[in-house]
C-alpha cells in the first residue's frame, strides 16, 4: 500500500496525453495533483469517464451555484464518512462559499447544520438520496420545490449525490488519502 492508495497510483507524467493535459491543468490551478487522479489514473478509461461526468455536473453555469454543488458533495461525503471527499471538497466549498468554517460544520453533522432555507433544502434532499434513497418520494420533491429549487436543480442535487456516492465508495475501497495541501485551502489567505 502506498501513502496514497491500496492500489497502484500513477504520476502525472505517466498518464496518457489527454489525461495528462486535463489533470495537469487542475494541478497548475491548485498547485498539486489531487490524489484521486493519481489513484484513478491506473485505469485511464474510468478516469476519463469520471472527469467527464464530474465536469458535466460540477462545472455547469446554470442552476445551482458552484458553492451549492460543493455543499451537496461535502454533506453527502460527511454522511458517508468519506475522509478524502470531505477534505478535498471541503477545501473547494470553503473557497467557493468564502466561508472558512462552513465545510467543517456541514461535514460533521449535515443533518443539524444551520443553513438558510435553500441550503437546508439542498442538503436535506441530498441526504435522503445518499442515506435512504428507497424512501425518496413526492414529499421530498415537494419540500425542495417549496424552498424554491427548480426541477433542474433537484436533478443536479440527485446526480451530484449519485456521482459522489460512487466516489465515496471508491475512496473507501482504495483507502484514498487526501493531499495535505487541501487542509489549509480556503482557511488562510494564499
Amino acid at each position: 500500500m502506498s501513502d496514497v492508495s491500496r492500489f497502484p497510483v500513477v504520476e502525472l507524467e505517466d498518464l496518457p496525453d489527454d489525461l495528462r493535459e486535463r489533470v495537469g491543468a487542475i494541478a497548475e490551478k491548485s498547485g498539486f495533483v489531487p490524489n484521486i487522479f493519481r489513484a484513478l489514473g491506473h485505469r485511464p478509461a474510468e478516469l476519463r469517464a469520471f472527469l467527464d461526468y464530474h465536469d458535466a455536473l460540477m462545472e455547469r453555469s446554470d442552476g445551482l451555484s458552484k458553492a451549492e454543488r460543493e455543499l451537496v458533495v461535502v454533506a453527502t461525503s460527511g454522511a458517508n464518512h468519506c475522509t478524502y471527499c470531505v477534505v478535498a471538497h471541503g477545501a473547494i466549498l470553503r473557497i467557493r462559499a468564502k466561508d472558512p468554517e462552513l465545510a467543517d460544520r456541514v461535514s460533521s453533522n449535515p443533518w443539524q447544520v444551520e443553513l438558510d432555507e435553500r441550503g437546508r433544502a439542498i442538503v436535506d434532499l441530498a441526504l435522503v438520496l445518499a442515506r435512504d434513497s428507497a424512501s425518496f418520494g413526492e414529499g421530498d420533491l415537494e419540500a425542495a420545490r417549496a424552498a424554491g429549487l427548480t426541477d433542474d436543480e433537484i436533478w443536479d442535487v440527485g446526480a451530484i449525490t449519485a456521482l459522489f456516492a460512487m466516489s465515496n465508495r471508491l475512496a473507501h475501497l482504495t483507502a484514498l488519502r487526501p493531499n495535505p495541501e487541501f487542509h489549509l485551502l480556503g482557511r488562510v489567505p494564499r
